[in-house]
């Protein structure tokens, strides 16, 4: 659905799922995105809700992959997650990106979320968007900050203080 330059973007397949598992898996991702390795059962889980997103909103996570080698680099799109973080947060679309390990420091992150906003933009035109994003994550910051995205508070999540963000 979405080609940037290195990367294609699609929507989320069962298929997916064994690489999907094992990035969740990954305690080095979980980490960067103040969570613990996903069982096999919440990798399913999780799966299952990204595929759902399209299919009740019309857009979703995009399962993302390099064009030249066909490997996985991670999920980014938008979603509602319905956190309870009340009425500034919840309504909006929320961005989100989590990339395997072996895709780190290589700039997917902002081509492949640069990409989904783009495509946010043209086939829904949201007027905010949101996401959440540890205050230790600065590699996640700076991608947020590269888009648009400015914080407006900390929040109370899971256990953590993440920031929250918003783009107009």
């Amino acid at each position: 659905m979405i080609d940037t330059d290195r990367l294609s973007l699609t929507k989320p397949t069962l298929a997916d799922f064994d690489d999907a598992y094992a990035m969740s898996s990954d305690a080095e991702v979980a980490e960067s995105i103040g969570g613990k390795p996903a069982s096999r059962e919440d990798a399913w889980t999780k799966l299952l809700r990204n595929i759902g997103h399209w299919a009740s909103y019309g857009y979703g996570i995009f399962t993302v992959r390099e064009k030249a080698s066909g490997a996985f680099v991670g999920e980014v799109g938008f979603a509602h997650f319905s956190r309870g973080l009340g009425e500034t947060f919840d309504p909006f679309p929320e961005a989100a990106w989590v990339l395997a390990t072996s895709a780190h420091g290589k700039g997917y992150a902002t081509e492949a979320v640069a990409g989904t906003h783009t495509w946010m933009d043209r086939h829904q035109n949201p007027q905010r968007t949101v996401c959440i994003i540890h205050p230790d994550n600065r590699a996640s910051i700076r991608v947020a900050e590269k888009l648009g995205y400015v914080g407006f508070g900390e929040t109370e999540y899971r256990g953590a203080r993440p920031t929250m963000f918003e783009r107009r």
